[in-house]
């Protein structure tokens, strides 16, 4: 079915397992845990969001956020996942993908609550770099997060992020444009 085409370069990600932690492209079948770790993750995810539509939770907006056809080679969306359970424990993914001369995109991330405050965000995001610099095709992942998300932040500088600017009234985030500190990770950095 063409809704749910990806691009020749998505098609060619395989899972990455890294230690206890899987990341993999997400399927239909991800719908009802999606759902539920994302209702029950309400409260502590909307601080750090765009705001949230009423149907966010409908297989409708699931199909939409994951499998737009439009997004063939912009977005490229990663569950992470427990390795050995395979339970669904967050997300990170890659938009606003720029070919041509840039080869650069930017990395978003959330946790479930149920398994926030673990490190398993910073154990993850090295994995997703590595699909990132590698079947996606990127040279440059581009981060932004509030000031405020002290968390967030360390997240970025334990995988190698440098700063390079503040950007204000940079996203609409729970409705309100908010500044955000923006971060850079190159293919070529060193290794963290």
């Amino acid at each position: 079915m063409a809704l749910f085409a990806r691009s020749d370069r998505a098609r060619a990600v395989n899972p990455l397992r890294g230690g206890d932690l899987l990341l993999r492209l997400p399927v239909m079948d991800d719908f009802p845990a999606w759902a539920r770790l994302r209702a029950e993750s309400r409260a502590f995810l909307t601080p750090w969001e765009p705001s949230w539509r009423d149907d966010d939770l409908t297989r409708s907006a699931f199909r939409l956020r994951y499998f737009n056809p439009e997004d063939r080679d912009i977005l490229y969306p990663f569950f992470i996942c427990d390795a050995t359970s395979g339970a669904l424990l967050g997300g990170i993914s890659f938009g606003h993908i720029r070919r041509g001369v840039a080869h650069s995109g930017m990395m978003g991330y959330w946790m479930g609550a149920p398994h926030a405050g673990k490190g398993i965000m910073t154990r993850a995001v090295p994995l997703a770099l590595r699909l990132a610099f590698g079947p996606v095709g990127l040279r440059r992942v581009e981060a932004g997060s509030l000031p405020r998300n002290t968390a967030s932040i360390r997240v970025l500088e334990a995988n190698g992020f440098q700063r390079e600017g503040y950007a204000r009234q940079y996203l609409c985030i729970n409705g309100i444009y908010e500044d955000h500190v923006l971060y850079a990770r190159l293919k070529d950095d060193p290794p963290v």
